[in-house]
């Protein structure tokens, strides 16, 4: 699938995605939906909304004209360092599986 068409999909698979999370404690990072990627699973535990971090920051550098640097200080500390209790959302290195792949 094409860039375009998945940008074009986004909103339904957003709404796909709280829609099978139903009424959970999960908890969502208020403008940051463009950077859901799915739901994480836990045995026993609650289901959780998961984040690409790589599109939180590209969300920050593009809507808030912050740099990489600045953006990804501000994710780390304001967004992934963020506890709000038992449905704080998972944030999704992709990169560092990139680098493991890499190392094989």
């Amino acid at each position: 699938m094409d860039e375009r068409k998945i940008e074009e999909a986004r909103p339904r698979l957003v709404d796909f995605v709280y829609d099978q999370l139903g009424d959970t404690i999960a908890m969502k990072a208020d403008g940051f939906d463009d950077a859901i990627i799915g739901i994480g699973s836990r045995c026993g535990q609650p289901d959780l909304l998961v984040y690409d971090v790589d599109k939180i920051i590209d969300i920050l550098m593009d809507r808030d004209g912050m740099d990489y640097e600045d953006a990804r200080e501000y994710c780390s500390y304001n967004i992934e360092g963020a506890w709000v209790g038992e449905g704080t959302p998972i944030f999704l290195h992709p990169d560092v599986g990139d680098a493991i792949l890499d190392l094989l």
